[in-house]
C-alpha cells in the first residue's frame, strides 16, 4: 500500500488552475468552515499566523478527506521544522524567502527521504502512514512531496531562472508584498516597478516546468496576475475577510 496521491501535485503538473485562500485564525473549526467554501487549496500559515505544530496538525486532521488541499506555510526551511511538518501529515509545503537554487536543493532533499534526502524515518509513529497503517509509506512517499518555494526579495529574482532548473521544486510562488519593502516601495506592489517585476517572474515561471503562484485580495489584480501566468492563486484571507465584513456590518448600523 503507497503513500496517497498528492492531488494538489497532480494538478500543478497537469496545468489546472486552482484557486486558493490563506487560513490565518491558527483554528481548526475555522479552517473547517473555509474547505466547505470549495476552495482547491488553503494555506494553513505558520509564518504570519499564531501557529505552531499542534494547531498545523489539528487543521491537518480535519482537512484529511476534503476537497481543499493543506499547503503548510512553515516560518522557516529547517530540517527539523520540515519533518515534523511532513511526520503530521502535510505532504505540500511553502517555504519563505528562498533566494538562492543552493537553499532550493536542500529544501528539496528536506522533504525526501534517503538517498533521495535527508528525511528523519520516524513516519512509524506518525499521521503520514495512518499510523503504520501504510506499510509502503517510506519507500515510496518522496513521489507526493510538493514543494513550493516563496520568492519576495530581488535576490531571489535574481536566482529565478536557477530556481527553475531545480529538480523537485514543483511551484514558484511571489509575494508581493515584501518583494515591494525590498524594491524599496514599503510593500506597496501596485508601484509600476513592482508590478514590472512581478509580471516578468510569473511569465517566467508558467515558461517551465514548473507552477507559478501569487496571492491577490482584489478581483482586479488576481486576474491580471492570472493573465501574466499564475497557475495557482490565492484570493482572499480569513482573517481579512472576517474583518471587512464585521467592520461593514458595525459601520451600516452604527452609521446609519
Amino acid at each position: 500500500m503507497p503513500a496517497p496521491i498528492n492531488p494538489f501535485k497532480a494538478a500543478l503538473a497537469r496545468g489546472d488552475m486552482l484557486y486558493g485562500c490563506w487560513a490565518g485564525f491558527a483554528d481548526a473549526y475555522a479552517t473547517e468552515v473555509l474547505a466547505e467554501a470549495g476552495f482547491d487549496w488553503l494555506v494553513i500559515d505558520g509564518e504570519h499566523a499564531p501557529n505552531d505544530l499542534r494547531s498545523i496538525s489539528a487543521q491537518l486532521g480535519v482537512l484529511r478527506g476534503a476537497t481543499s488541499h493543506p499547503v503548510v506555510r512553515l516560518p522557516m526551511g529547517e530540517v527539523w521544522a520540515i519533518k515534523q511538518a511532513l511526520d503530521v501529515g502535510a505532504q505540500t509545503l511553502l517555504i519563505p524567502m528562498v533566494e538562492s537554487a543552493a537553499q532550493a536543493e536542500g529544501l528539496v532533499r528536506a522533504m525526501r527521504y534517503p538517498p533521495e534526502g535527508v528525511r528523519g524515518s520516524g513516519a512509524a509513529l506518525a499521521r503520514a502512514s495512518r499510523f503504520s497503517g501504510i506499510p509502503d509509506y517510506i519507500a515510496t512517499a518522496n513521489a507526493q512531496m510538493c514543494l513550493l518555494v516563496q520568492i519576495e526579495t530581488v535576490a531571489g529574482l535574481g536566482a529565478l531562472d536557477e530556481i527553475l532548473d531545480v529538480e523537485g521544486v514543483d511551484g514558484v510562488f511571489i509575494g508581493p508584498s515584501d518583494l515591494a519593502a525590498d524594491m524599496g516601495h514599503r510593500g506597496d506592489s501596485a508601484v509600476a516597478e513592482v508590478q514590472a517585476a512581478i509580471r516578468d517572474a510569473l511569465s517566467r515561471i508558467a515558461a517551465s516546468d514548473k507552477a507559478a503562484g501569487i496571492l491577490a485580495l482584489d478581483p482586479e489584480t488576481a486576474a491580471r496576475y492570472r493573465g501574466w501566468g499564475a497557475q495557482f492563486l490565492a484570493v482572499g484571507i480569513d482573517v481579512v475577510l472576517l474583518a471587512q465584513a464585521a467592520r461593514a456590518l458595525a459601520a451600516r448600523w452604527r452609521d446609519g
